[in-house]
């Protein structure tokens, strides 16, 4: 898990707050920052630091003390405001972006002024969100029940070159295998990379390969149990 790269929310509504808790609570270095003085002062005692800041106003926003952020989540409630803090963030040298998307017009705009990634997500998702930049060994995420979900990492290293049948998913770690994605390369005719992803449904024998993707169903304990391996 990674916990020594600094986080900065921007906005602190309902989404803004779940990813800063989600962030916080795994220990990461998280920033927020908010034009509302109330949630600030909530939020100060919670996170690494709390700023009061107008993110649209330029000035400002070169003034304030950002330059130690990695990651920047962009989560204002206004589309106009999202898009500028996204284009100050970005002059300012934020290397990476994460924009919630209000609508597919916002989404095809912050892709165009240098957002890294857009998503369209609200409470929910946001925790899930949080839990991918913390845990980026983890590649998805999908609930189906309250305690249930579906989750892709990459093969722990030890099981690299092993059989699958040496993990013993189901009888070690209460996981069902769904199946593995693999990368295949191959050349065209005229002699060009080509790459593709495919699902093995794999059986106790097959090898497990570097830059596997098991596909688990189980619990969120025993996936969380499971990631400690990574």
């Amino acid at each position: 898990m990674v916990k020594n790269k600094v986080y900065a929310v921007f906005g602190l509504g309902s989404f803004g707050q779940s990813v800063a808790s989600v962030l916080s609570n795994n220990g990461a270095n998280v920033i927020v920052v908010d034009n509302n003085p109330t949630m600030v002062e909530m939020y100060k005692n919670k996170v690494t630091a709390a700023l009061l800041l107008d993110t649209t106003d330029e000035i400002a926003m070169a003034k304030a003390p950002l330059g130690d952020i990695d990651i920047a989540i962009i989560a204002l409630n206004s589309m106009e405001d999202s898009i500028v803090t996204t284009a100050l963030l970005k002059k300012r040298g934020i290397t990476y972006l994460v924009c919630r998307a209000l609508s597919t017009i916002h989404a095809q705009v912050l892709r165009q002024i240098g957002a890294n990634e857009v998503v369209n997500l609200q409470e929910d998702g946001g925790r899930r969100l949080a839990e991918r930049l913390i845990a980026p060994e983890i590649l998805n995420t999908v609930g189906i029940t309250k305690n249930y979900s579906i989750a892709e990492f990459y093969v722990p290293h030890r099981f690299i070159d092993k059989p699958l049948a040496n993990i013993d998913l189901t009888n070690k770690y209460n996981l069902r295998l769904v199946g593995i994605k693999r990368i295949s390369v191959s050349v065209d005719k005229i002699g060009n990379p080509e790459r593709a992803e495919n699902l093995i449904y794999a059986i106790g024998d097959e090898i497990l390969k570097e830059d596997d993707v098991l596909v688990l169903v189980g619990k969120n304990s025993d996936l969380d149990e499971f990631k400690a391996l990574l």
